[in-house]
């Protein structure tokens, strides 16, 4: 197969804003050649934020908003282009992800919203979008699917490596040898974190933890936390700001509590909850292979390996893919899934009845 370029936009549960990443992909191999980040405006985050919980006039918002986080994927591929030197005709397809504002499974849908007829139109390059409805359809989560990604390019014959990928919400990729890929959401990544930083300091996420770190863990109030019933479940499963809010928080919260205290038992919960599933699903792993926005906070980090002696904790950089824009290039792998007729999704981590080519495809 010859080599092609695709571009892969990824913007998360974190509301931050949206990462691209130009890929190559072909002849057995697959390179990120060049990468670009744009963050969201204050009043974007916020609306996005709304229609996370029914409200007024809710299907115009969105529709209004679909149409600016087209403008703004527009917006970052020129740039990424333009970094690149290459030009949208040598582009075979655009992966976007679209931004999740509701995701129930349960119900049968999920909704990323994105105008990809419109991305197509301002970008001139053919766009797949809406890849989680189809694994929705055949009866799976719909989520994560960046697993068939982590197994087609993280894999070791020999090691036994747990793949973390810690964005708003935590998920991960078990990938033990000569088993199955497994994988699932865990509960909350940095989701929690940057909700109570910029609640409480007008601040968009903290910087390598370094509030979390003055605090003090606050055991009754971590164990309150540690009782949600998602954290309980058997995968497979999936979560989003549905389980895990502010206003859940709150709701746990005791009243005596610092704010930075409540950062560090956030963190807890982030690090103990990761831990425990892997433990409880997928053993001690040889390493933990972290990516995503907060594999860049090292007490996170720290606290991530305080929970796992026996394992290598490090990021997916040192397996030769760059952490912070993994998701971006998973979803450019999934574009090219797409168009070459293959499937997208892993059964064994969605719950799926099998594979699925997944995404709708606009032409440019």
């Amino acid at each position: 197969m010859s080599a092609e370029l695709y571009i892969g936009l990824m913007s998360g549960t974190s509301l931050d804003g949206v990462d691209a990443a130009l890929v190559q992909i072909g002849d057995g191999a697959l390179q990120c050649l060049s990468s670009a980040y744009l963050p969201y405006s204050p009043s974007l985050r916020d609306t996005a934020l709304s229609l996370h919980t029914p409200g007024t006039d809710d299907l115009h918002r969105a529709n209004l908003l679909a149409r600016e986080v087209a403008e703004i994927y527009a917006q970052v591929v020129n740039e990424l282009l333009e970094q690149a030197g290459t030009e949208a005709r040598h582009i075979k397809a655009l992966g976007a992800h679209g931004q999740t504002v509701r995701h129930n499974p349960a119900a049968g849908y999920t909704i990323q919203l994105l105008n990809p007829a419109l991305l197509a139109e301002l970008t001139e390059i053919t766009v797949v979008a809406d890849f989680r409805s189809r694994d929705i359809a055949a009866g799976g989560q719909g989520a994560p699917l960046v697993p068939a990604f982590h197994d087609a390019t993280l894999r070791h014959p020999n090691e036994h490596r747990v793949v973390l990928n810690l964005g708003g919400i935590a998920n991960i990729t078990d990938l033990a040898p000569g088993r199955i890929a497994r994988g699932f959401d865990t509960g909350p990544g940095n989701m929690l974190l940057d909700a109570w930083i910029q609640r409480q300091r007008g601040l968009d996420f903290d910087m390598d933890g370094a509030w979390g770190a003055t605090g003090t863990p606050q055991t009754s109030l971590l164990e309150r936390l540690l009782s949600h019933p998602y954290l309980q479940l058997p995968p497979p499963k999936s979560c989003g700001r549905e389980e895990f809010n502010l206003g859940w928080l709150h709701g746990q919260l005791g009243g005596h509590e610092t704010p930075e205290d409540v950062q560090a038992t956030l963190v807890e919960l982030t690090a103990s909850s990761a831990s425990a599933a892997i433990v409880r699903e997928c053993g001690t792993p040889d390493m933990l292979l972290a990516c995503g926005g907060g594999a860049l906070n090292s007490h996170l980090m720290k606290a991530i390996a305080a929970h796992m002696p026996d394992t290598l904790v490090t990021t997916t950089d040192s397996a030769g893919l760059p952490g912070d824009w993994l998701e971006a290039i998973a979803f450019a792998w999934l574009a090219h899934r797409t168009l070459h007729g293959l499937p997208g999704n892993l059964p064994a981590v969605t719950g799926a009845n099998g594979e699925r080519i997944l995404g709708a495809i606009y032409p440019r």
